[in-house]
Protein backbone atom coordinates (compact mmCIF):
# COMPACT_ATOMS: atom_id res chain seq x y z
CA UNK A 1 0.00 0.00 0.00
CA UNK A 2 3.06 2.21 0.85
CA UNK A 3 4.88 2.22 -2.38
CA UNK A 4 1.35 2.62 -3.85
CA UNK A 5 0.54 5.02 -2.19
CA UNK A 6 4.01 7.10 -2.61
CA UNK A 7 3.37 7.38 -6.45
CA UNK A 8 0.64 10.15 -5.56
CA UNK A 9 3.44 13.55 -5.28
CA UNK A 10 3.40 12.78 -9.05
CA UNK A 11 -0.01 13.95 -9.34
CA UNK A 12 -0.65 16.54 -6.61
CA UNK A 13 2.61 18.34 -7.55
CA UNK A 14 3.14 21.78 -5.58
CA UNK A 15 -0.49 20.57 -3.58
CA UNK A 16 1.83 18.10 -2.57
CA UNK A 17 3.81 20.51 0.03
CA UNK A 18 0.29 21.61 1.67
CA UNK A 19 -0.20 17.86 2.58
CA UNK A 20 2.84 17.57 4.00
CA UNK A 21 2.37 20.70 5.95
CA UNK A 22 -0.86 19.09 7.36
CA UNK A 23 0.36 16.12 8.56
CA UNK A 24 2.97 17.76 10.32
CA UNK A 25 0.39 19.89 11.80
CA UNK A 26 -1.64 16.59 13.11
CA UNK A 27 1.10 15.80 15.17
CA UNK A 28 1.01 16.80 18.92
CA UNK A 29 3.01 17.60 21.46
CA UNK A 30 3.57 14.33 22.61
CA UNK A 31 4.69 13.33 19.37
CA UNK A 32 0.71 11.63 18.79
CA UNK A 33 -1.40 12.65 16.40
CA UNK A 34 -4.40 14.30 16.11
CA UNK A 35 -7.79 12.34 16.41
CA UNK A 36 -10.64 14.38 15.68
CA UNK A 37 -11.48 15.92 18.74
CA UNK A 38 -7.57 17.23 18.34
CA UNK A 39 -6.46 14.36 21.20
CA UNK A 40 -3.58 12.05 20.59
CA UNK A 41 -4.25 8.76 19.32
CA UNK A 42 -2.09 5.71 17.82
CA UNK A 43 -5.11 5.27 15.07
CA UNK A 44 -4.47 8.38 13.66
CA UNK A 45 -0.61 7.92 14.05
CA UNK A 46 -0.88 5.04 11.41
CA UNK A 47 -2.12 7.34 9.00
CA UNK A 48 0.00 10.35 10.25
CA UNK A 49 3.27 8.24 9.47
CA UNK A 50 2.27 6.57 6.45
CA UNK A 51 0.95 9.84 5.27
CA UNK A 52 4.45 11.83 5.45
CA UNK A 53 6.19 8.25 4.39
CA UNK A 54 3.74 8.30 1.33
CA UNK A 55 4.61 11.95 0.40
CA UNK A 56 8.73 11.20 1.07
CA UNK A 57 8.78 14.15 3.71
CA UNK A 58 11.41 13.61 6.41
CA UNK A 59 9.97 11.77 9.62
CA UNK A 60 9.81 13.93 12.94
CA UNK A 61 11.13 9.99 13.98
CA UNK A 62 12.46 11.20 17.83
CA UNK A 63 8.83 13.11 18.38
CA UNK A 64 6.95 10.15 17.20
CA UNK A 65 9.15 7.25 19.15
CA UNK A 66 8.54 9.52 22.63
CA UNK A 67 5.23 9.45 22.08
CA UNK A 68 5.17 5.11 21.36
CA UNK A 69 7.41 4.68 23.91
CA UNK A 70 4.65 5.36 26.23
CA UNK A 71 2.75 2.49 25.55
CA UNK A 72 5.95 0.00 25.77
CA UNK A 73 5.01 -3.48 24.73
CA UNK A 74 1.11 -3.06 24.34
CA UNK A 75 -0.15 -4.71 27.43
CA UNK A 76 -2.37 -2.13 28.24
CA UNK A 77 -4.27 -1.36 24.87
CA UNK A 78 -7.21 -2.92 23.09
CA UNK A 79 -6.74 -4.82 19.87
CA UNK A 80 -7.00 -2.68 17.12
CA UNK A 81 -4.63 -0.29 19.29
CA UNK A 82 -2.10 -2.98 19.69
CA UNK A 83 -2.17 -3.78 15.98
CA UNK A 84 -1.33 0.12 15.68
CA UNK A 85 1.63 0.10 17.59
CA UNK A 86 3.18 -2.53 15.69
CA UNK A 87 2.25 -0.65 12.31
CA UNK A 88 3.98 2.63 13.87
CA UNK A 89 6.91 0.70 14.64
CA UNK A 90 7.45 -0.90 11.72
CA UNK A 91 6.60 2.46 9.49
CA UNK A 92 9.74 4.55 11.49
CA UNK A 93 12.31 1.38 12.33
CA UNK A 94 14.72 2.18 14.78
CA UNK A 95 15.56 0.43 18.17
CA UNK A 96 12.51 1.75 20.40
CA UNK A 97 10.59 -2.14 20.28
CA UNK A 98 12.96 -4.74 20.53
CA UNK A 99 12.68 -8.64 20.44
CA UNK A 100 11.21 -9.16 23.89
CA UNK A 101 8.32 -5.98 22.89
CA UNK A 102 7.56 -7.68 19.71
CA UNK A 103 7.29 -11.11 21.42
CA UNK A 104 4.99 -9.53 23.88
CA UNK A 105 2.28 -8.62 21.04
CA UNK A 106 2.53 -11.57 19.65
CA UNK A 107 1.68 -13.34 22.46
CA UNK A 108 -1.33 -10.68 23.35
CA UNK A 109 -2.33 -10.72 19.33
CA UNK A 110 -2.70 -14.95 19.70
CA UNK A 111 -5.22 -14.00 23.00
CA UNK A 112 -7.27 -12.55 20.40
CA UNK A 113 -7.93 -15.69 18.13
CA UNK A 114 -11.04 -16.83 17.91
CA UNK A 115 -11.81 -20.27 17.63
CA UNK A 116 -12.58 -20.44 13.70
CA UNK A 117 -9.06 -19.43 13.03
CA UNK A 118 -9.80 -16.03 12.84
CA UNK A 119 -9.71 -12.79 15.12
CA UNK A 120 -11.90 -11.09 17.32
CA UNK A 121 -11.27 -8.24 19.18
CA UNK A 122 -13.71 -9.59 22.60
CA UNK A 123 -12.40 -12.85 23.41
CA UNK A 124 -13.72 -14.70 26.25
CA UNK A 125 -12.04 -17.01 28.49
CA UNK A 126 -13.56 -19.55 26.24
CA UNK A 127 -12.42 -17.88 23.61
CA UNK A 128 -14.37 -15.88 20.72
CA UNK A 129 -16.09 -18.46 18.22
CA UNK A 130 -15.83 -16.50 15.60
CA UNK A 131 -13.47 -13.79 13.49
CA UNK A 132 -14.17 -10.99 11.45
CA UNK A 133 -12.57 -9.86 8.35
CA UNK A 134 -11.66 -6.58 9.85
CA UNK A 135 -9.74 -8.01 12.93
CA UNK A 136 -8.49 -10.46 10.99
CA UNK A 137 -6.64 -7.90 8.21
CA UNK A 138 -5.76 -6.43 11.00
CA UNK A 139 -4.03 -9.01 13.19
CA UNK A 140 -2.44 -10.35 9.29
CA UNK A 141 -0.70 -7.00 8.85
CA UNK A 142 0.27 -6.86 12.65
CA UNK A 143 2.12 -10.30 12.59
CA UNK A 144 3.92 -9.17 9.17
CA UNK A 145 4.90 -5.50 11.07
CA UNK A 146 6.45 -7.60 13.98
CA UNK A 147 7.98 -10.18 10.89
CA UNK A 148 6.62 -12.89 13.02
CA UNK A 149 4.96 -15.90 10.58
CA UNK A 150 1.45 -15.95 11.62
CA UNK A 151 0.33 -19.66 13.04
CA UNK A 152 -1.97 -21.49 11.24
CA UNK A 153 -2.56 -19.25 8.08
CA UNK A 154 -4.96 -22.52 6.53
CA UNK A 155 -7.25 -21.53 9.53
CA UNK A 156 -7.53 -17.90 9.24
CA UNK A 157 -8.17 -18.39 5.26
CA UNK A 158 -11.14 -21.03 6.68
CA UNK A 159 -12.56 -18.70 8.59
CA UNK A 160 -12.35 -15.68 5.59
CA UNK A 161 -13.49 -18.06 2.96
CA UNK A 162 -16.96 -18.74 4.86
CA UNK A 163 -17.51 -14.95 5.95
CA UNK A 164 -18.64 -15.03 1.52
CA UNK A 165 -22.31 -13.60 1.28
CA UNK A 166 -24.58 -14.33 -1.71
CA UNK A 167 -23.83 -11.42 -3.60
CA UNK A 168 -20.67 -12.57 -4.70
CA UNK A 169 -18.72 -10.18 -2.12
CA UNK A 170 -17.52 -10.95 1.59
CA UNK A 171 -19.62 -10.28 4.84
CA UNK A 172 -17.43 -8.39 8.16
CA UNK A 173 -18.98 -11.56 9.91
CA UNK A 174 -21.80 -14.41 9.67
CA UNK A 175 -24.77 -12.52 10.32
CA UNK A 176 -24.50 -10.29 7.05
CA UNK A 177 -26.22 -11.02 4.01
CA UNK A 178 -24.71 -8.34 1.73
CA UNK A 179 -21.44 -7.79 1.54
CA UNK A 180 -19.69 -4.49 1.76
CA UNK A 181 -16.64 -2.70 -0.35
CA UNK A 182 -13.88 -2.20 2.65
CA UNK A 183 -14.76 -5.82 4.05
CA UNK A 184 -14.73 -7.30 0.56
CA UNK A 185 -11.03 -5.31 -0.33
CA UNK A 186 -10.03 -6.48 3.01
CA UNK A 187 -10.97 -9.95 2.25
CA UNK A 188 -9.60 -10.44 -1.46
CA UNK A 189 -6.23 -8.53 -0.20
CA UNK A 190 -5.81 -11.34 2.93
CA UNK A 191 -6.59 -14.04 0.50
CA UNK A 192 -3.95 -13.26 -1.68
CA UNK A 193 -1.45 -12.68 1.09
CA UNK A 194 -1.93 -16.22 2.09
CA UNK A 195 -2.24 -17.57 -1.55
CA UNK A 196 -5.92 -18.59 -1.68
CA UNK A 197 -7.36 -18.17 -5.46
CA UNK A 198 -9.77 -14.94 -5.51
CA UNK A 199 -12.71 -15.58 -7.39
CA UNK A 200 -13.52 -13.27 -10.05
CA UNK A 201 -17.06 -12.28 -9.35
CA UNK A 202 -15.34 -10.92 -6.23
CA UNK A 203 -13.55 -8.82 -8.84
CA UNK A 204 -16.59 -8.00 -10.77
CA UNK A 205 -19.09 -6.84 -7.70
CA UNK A 206 -15.99 -4.73 -6.66
CA UNK A 207 -16.09 -2.61 -9.80
CA UNK A 208 -19.97 -2.36 -9.54
CA UNK A 209 -19.41 -0.32 -6.33
CA UNK A 210 -18.21 2.62 -8.47
CA UNK A 211 -20.71 5.53 -8.60
CA UNK A 212 -21.61 6.98 -11.74
CA UNK A 213 -19.71 10.35 -10.66
CA UNK A 214 -16.68 8.41 -9.62
CA UNK A 215 -15.62 7.03 -6.49
CA UNK A 216 -17.01 3.58 -4.91
CA UNK A 217 -19.78 2.86 -2.79
CA UNK A 218 -19.36 1.35 0.96
CA UNK A 219 -22.36 -1.03 -0.94
CA UNK A 220 -24.43 -1.04 -2.85
CA UNK A 221 -27.15 0.75 -0.95
CA UNK A 222 -25.37 3.60 0.19
CA UNK A 223 -26.40 6.89 -0.76
CA UNK A 224 -23.39 8.03 -2.20
CA UNK A 225 -19.05 7.21 -2.56
CA UNK A 226 -16.79 7.57 0.35
CA UNK A 227 -12.71 7.75 -0.19
CA UNK A 228 -12.13 4.70 2.04
CA UNK A 229 -14.51 2.81 0.21
CA UNK A 230 -12.64 3.95 -3.00
CA UNK A 231 -8.89 3.40 -1.93
CA UNK A 232 -9.76 0.04 -0.46
CA UNK A 233 -11.49 -1.12 -3.95
CA UNK A 234 -8.36 0.38 -5.93
CA UNK A 235 -6.08 -1.38 -4.30
CA UNK A 236 -7.94 -4.26 -4.13
CA UNK A 237 -8.99 -4.44 -7.95
CA UNK A 238 -5.21 -3.99 -9.04
CA UNK A 239 -3.97 -6.35 -6.45
CA UNK A 240 -6.72 -8.92 -8.45
CA UNK A 241 -5.23 -7.39 -12.51
CA UNK A 242 -8.79 -6.01 -12.72
CA UNK A 243 -8.60 -3.20 -14.80
CA UNK A 244 -10.27 -0.10 -13.80
CA UNK A 245 -9.20 2.16 -16.77
CA UNK A 246 -12.64 2.92 -17.73
CA UNK A 247 -13.45 4.87 -14.52
CA UNK A 248 -9.89 6.03 -13.95
CA UNK A 249 -10.95 9.90 -14.83
CA UNK A 250 -14.33 9.65 -13.00
CA UNK A 251 -12.69 8.24 -9.86
CA UNK A 252 -10.11 11.32 -10.31
CA UNK A 253 -12.37 13.67 -9.97
CA UNK A 254 -14.16 12.61 -7.27
CA UNK A 255 -10.93 12.40 -5.04
CA UNK A 256 -10.19 15.90 -6.36
CA UNK A 257 -13.94 17.10 -4.84
CA UNK A 258 -12.76 15.98 -1.54
CA UNK A 259 -9.82 18.63 -1.81
CA UNK A 260 -9.92 21.02 1.04
CA UNK A 261 -6.60 23.18 -0.29
CA UNK A 262 -4.40 21.46 2.19
CA UNK A 263 -6.06 17.90 3.25
CA UNK A 264 -8.85 15.50 2.23
CA UNK A 265 -12.56 14.44 3.37
CA UNK A 266 -14.39 11.17 3.78
CA UNK A 267 -17.34 12.17 1.70
CA UNK A 268 -19.39 15.14 0.17
CA UNK A 269 -21.30 15.24 3.28
CA UNK A 270 -18.18 15.35 5.39
CA UNK A 271 -16.17 18.79 5.98
CA UNK A 272 -13.53 17.09 8.50
CA UNK A 273 -10.32 16.61 7.53
CA UNK A 274 -7.98 13.99 9.05
CA UNK A 275 -4.83 12.12 8.54
CA UNK A 276 -6.81 8.76 8.13
CA UNK A 277 -8.90 10.46 4.87
CA UNK A 278 -6.14 12.22 3.65
CA UNK A 279 -3.82 8.55 3.36
CA UNK A 280 -6.36 7.16 1.82
CA UNK A 281 -6.83 9.38 -0.58
CA UNK A 282 -3.17 9.34 -1.26
CA UNK A 283 -3.82 5.18 -1.72
CA UNK A 284 -6.34 5.89 -4.08
CA UNK A 285 -4.25 9.00 -6.10
CA UNK A 286 -1.63 6.47 -6.41
CA UNK A 287 -3.27 3.45 -7.95
CA UNK A 288 -5.29 6.41 -9.95
CA UNK A 289 -1.48 7.76 -11.60
CA UNK A 290 -0.20 4.09 -12.83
Amino acid sequence: MLQVARLAPNLLLEAGDRVVEFFNDQINGDGGAKDRAGESDLYYTVFCIEGLVAMRAELPVDRFCNYLRTFGDGADLDFIHLCCLARCWASIGGDGFDNHCRANVARRLASFRSQDGGFNPDPDQEGNPEGTVYHSFLALGAYQDLAIEIPHKHRLAESISVLRTTDGAYGNEKSMNIGTTPTTAAAATMLRQLDIPVSEEVGAWLKKQCHGAGGFLAMPIAPMPDLLSTATALHALSGMHVSFEDIKESCLDFVDSLWTGRAFCGTWEDDAQDSEYTYYALLAIGHLSL
